[in-house]
């Protein structure tokens, strides 16, 4: 391919990638005029105001996203693997340790700490 070929073929891809954004950006707006109506819709019928939804989101960025309210506390181990001393709550997806040694006709119990 000769630099001219390669210079050509890039311009176009450019132009096609610019002009598909733009096709890209007009459908987000279109896709978020109907939620922003509804939002509005809502506030108007519940009374809120910018103010409330100001502060709202002010509170929500501190706690940060999806954040849980209090403080996680972990749970002490309710399963211990004898050799190698692994560690499992009982909480959860089983470690294949204890999915082997099930598979093996071990009992759970076994592994308990005491």
């Amino acid at each position: 391919m000769s630099v001219e070929t390669y210079s050509s073929a890039k311009q176009k891809i450019e132009k096609e990638i610019l002009r598909l954004q733009k096709q890209m950006k007009s459908l987000r707006v279109k896709q978020r005029r109907p939620v922003i109506a509804s939002i509005v819709k809502s506030m108007q019928d519940n009374e809120i105001t910018i103010e409330e939804v100001a502060e709202a989101l002010e509170n929500s960025a501190r706690r940060g996203a999806g954040a849980s309210t209090g403080p996680k506390t972990s749970l002490p181990p309710k399963y211990r693997h004898p050799g190698t001393q692994d560690t499992w709550t009982g909480r959860g997806r089983p470690p294949r340790w204890i999915i082997d040694a099930e598979a093996n006709g071990r009992s759970r119990e076994e592994f308990l700490i005491k």
